[in-house]
């Protein structure tokens, strides 16, 4: 058996070698990826947001308010416009991605006690950027709003903090356990490389059972592993899966180790739960292919579920806040189960009773193929699906 193995395996291996999309879809991806998201976020920190501003007023309280605003390191005024038609037109059209409105009459009515709006908008259609302006602008206009009444306060001899303490009697403090900084490189990095090596995988593993009928040479692949379905599967993945894990290995140490994300467990913890992301995704992509051996076909379906799984692992939107069919559904997913089990670690150590669930859904995705390898070996002695490629 290990000789027979180990035929199926030299086989691939030479499949692998003779063939650029193999080096260039198992090699130069998975690396470009790690090295576009560990460089992608910069500092970590959304800066310099292109904004506009519409000033009606023209007034020295206006250009102090614009002063304020281009002090905001978060945001930078890229344009001035004369009228909000053309700041909305701009945000449309994704030129800026919010402007603030000052009033005509600003400064006139400040001075007079009477109540003026400082409007703001901005684009959500990026929910991340979204909600960093509205951010930013509210506690910028909380700042401006009670300004004019600080420097009264403070004129007739009441100290800034006592003035500052009766407008806003309750104020925030935030005490950010895990990520203090909020940079999005702890949030996001890791997340988005697994999801793209889960895309990657899905696509790779499809491929390479899926050529063998596009070539005709399913015979001879059988006939490697002497007719046995389950030598023939396991010889064919194991080169993908030893170059994936390690990839994964790789990435894991480049995001805890060389940028120093936080990590309140062992590496190994997060290193042990990929090789089983591994594992189960290359298992989902066999039985999608057992059930369907046509590679015309499967590549579709392999993409589909890929960007699927994309949106169901939670990262991009939480799946409790999800209609509940579509919450149900994403625990068809492998990814899924592996970011519940890395936040679990990432967020409340390396306790295994967080996370085992996730560890038992990964694991029975691995096997999830075994009971349809007959009708895969079915469909290759047959050729059935053959003129389908």
């Amino acid at each position: 058996m290990k000789g027979t193995l180990l035929a199926v395996v030299c086989r691939e291996w030479h499949r692998m070698t003779s063939r650029c999309i193999y080096f260039a879809a198992c090699i130069v991806l998975p690396l470009f990826s790690l090295l576009f998201m560990a460089t992608i976020f910069g500092n970590g920190r959304m800066e310099n947001l292109p904004i506009g501003i519409v000033d009606a007023d023209n007034s020295s309280a206006s250009r102090n308010i614009i002063r304020m605003v281009e002090a905001t390191p978060a945001l930078r005024i890229v344009k001035r416009y004369a009228n909000e038609t053309e700041a909305l037109s701009d945000v449309q059209q994704k030129n800026i991605y919010g402007y603030l409105f000052i009033p005509s009459n600003y400064a006139e009515k400040v001075g007079n006690n009477e109540a003026v709006a400082l409007v703001y908008y901005y684009h959500n259609a990026m929910l991340s950027v979204g909600g960093e302006l509205r951010a930013t602008f509210e506690q910028l206009l909380k700042q401006v709003s009670v300004t004019p009444i600080v420097t009264e306060a403070v004129t007739l001899g009441e100290s800034e903090t006592i003035a500052t303490s009766f407008l806003i009697p309750i104020t925030e403090t935030d005490f950010p356990i895990y990520n203090q900084n909020r940079n999005y490189t702890i949030y996001l990095s890791q997340p988005f490389y697994f999801i793209f090596i889960q895309i990657l995988l899905l696509l790779v593993t499809t491929y390479a059972l899926g050529n063998e009928n596009k070539f005709g040479t399913s015979d001879e692949w059988l006939q490697a592993a002497k007719g046995n379905i389950a030598i023939a599967v396991a010889g064919k993945l194991l080169p993908y899966t030893f170059i994936y894990i390690a990839v994964s290995i790789l990435a894991n140490f480049v995001f805890f180790g060389w940028m120093n994300i936080p990590l309140p467990c062992s590496l190994w913890s997060i290193n042990i739960i990929s090789i089983l992301f591994i594992l189960a995704t290359q298992a989902l992509a066999l039985a999608l292919y057992s059930l369907l051996p046509m590679l015309s076909i499967i590549i579709s379906v392999a993409s589909m579920i890929g960007s699927l799984g994309a949106t169901l692992s939670g990262v991009t939107f939480p799946l409790s806040f999800m209609d509940r069919p579509i919450y149900v559904i994403s625990y068809l997913f492998p990814i899924r189960h592996f970011m519940e089990a890395v936040q679990m670690l990432l967020y409340n150590g390396g306790d295994f009773t967080n996370y085992w669930t996730n560890v038992v859904a990964l694991l029975l995705f691995i096997l999830l193929p075994l009971p349809l390898l007959a009708r895969l070996s079915k469909a290759l002695i047959s050729h059935k699906y053959a003129t389908f490629e």
